[in-house]
């Protein structure tokens, strides 16, 4: 087993030049002034795709409209229960990547787990993380089932795993969607699990590029790239002179696949920038003037009143990550710029609503 997880690539001029269209992509989508109502659509839209070609990837025979049905509307299919309970426990575990972002936790092994046990779990929520695998595995040919890859031993997986998590965290001036990238290769490549390594390896990808500003605000599936074409996806994961992983895999030229993922990730996101652009089009009402008078946390504040009139200074403390005292003094700050107004004089449950033109513009159809 090698020392410490040190992949092996070079960052080629189409992978430089993709790294510089997601940057531009991130540019654009920041200033884009998407009303609350447009993101909370392309964000489920986001969800379900993701759901479904992850999914679909492994097997899954759900289409992308019974997906929708089964998370939505608890629809069951007769024969298809593995496939439901595929798409549940996927569906889960992108809900724990967003709370895991928005809490913004470093990852550990144990984060890696609790993914891992809610993408098995069928889509219940309170689950232990899973322990590593403690035996053998081999990935095998569908139809020939020859041995397609033979991952390292049991024994040597935790090992594998805590270097794989020290290396996230490094802090270094490689570029996270490379980084990504590399932990996507690094987990399958260690396969710690009889079964879920491919969903938790995309998983990860996710969270990864969620906790360092590369989330887009949920709304792009990088899963669908993957699956549009499979075999390509596959090979560019296949490195190496032999498919065991003690005989040249753990120190082969990643490079390949890296070319492969950051050019899937580029067009992931001018997808969703050329989708958000049309969502801007749509509706009886442009809102961008009033938007374009909101800084950047005020527009993402306006997100917690989808769903009700009154927030508290809690809810601002829980959505930024800040303290109760500075989450108030937001909140006071942003009474005296004419952004809320205090629904309740109670000191101790003081709640704030959005003045008349902004709450018009956020249920504006």
């Amino acid at each position: 087993m090698p020392d410490k997880f040190e992949p092996i690539f070079t960052i080629t001029p189409a992978t430089a030049n993709a790294l510089m269209r997601i940057e531009a992509v991130k540019q654009v989508f920041a200033s884009l002034p998407l009303t609350p109502q447009m993101l909370a659509h392309l964000h489920e839209t986001a969800r379900l795709f993701s759901t479904h070609y992850s999914t679909m990837i492994e097997g899954n025979r759900l289409t992308q409209e019974q997906v929708a049905n089964v998370i939505e509307k608890g629809q069951h299919f007769p024969g298809r229960e593995r496939d439901q309970s595929e798409v549940k426990g996927y569906y889960a575990a992108l809900d724990e990547v967003e709370h895991i972002a928005k809490r913004g936790n470093p990852i550990t092994e144990a984060t890696i787990q609790k993914l891992h046990a809610l993408v098995v779990g069928g889509g219940i929520t309170q689950v232990k993380p899973t322990p590593y695998r403690d035996g053998q595995n081999v990935i095998r040919d569908s139809r020939s089932q020859g041995i397609v890859y033979m991952p390292p031993e049991a024994k040597d997986v935790p090992g594998l795993m805590k270097q794989l998590v020290a290396w996230i965290s490094r802090k270094d001036d490689l570029p996270i969607p490379v980084r990504a990238g590399l932990a996507h290769y690094q987990f399958a490549t260690i396969h710690p699990y009889y079964d879920g390594n491919g969903r938790t390896a995309r998983l990860l990808t996710t969270l990864i590029l969620h906790l360092n500003s590369y989330g887009l605000k949920g709304l792009y599936a990088l899963e669908e790239y993957y699956a549009r074409n499979l075999n390509a996806y596959y090979e560019a994961l296949t490195v190496g002179s032999s498919h065991n992983y003690y005989l040249g895999r753990a120190e082969a030229d990643v490079t390949k696949w890296i070319v492969y993922f950051i050019e899937g990730m580029a067009e992931a996101f001018e997808k969703v920038r050329d989708q958000a652009q049309r969502e801007q089009t749509r509706g009886r009402k442009d809102q961008s003037y009033l938007l374009r008078t909101l800084d950047v946390k005020q527009r993402k504040v306006l997100e917690l009143f989808q769903d009700t009139q009154k927030i508290g200074s809690k809810d601002v403390a829980a959505l930024f990550g800040y303290a109760p005292r500075t989450a108030s003094l937001l909140c006071h700050k942003w009474v005296n710029a004419g952004f809320f107004e205090i629904a309740s004089e109670s000191k101790k449950t003081r709640s704030y609503k959005l003045v008349k033109v902004y709450e018009a513009m956020l249920h504006e159809h």
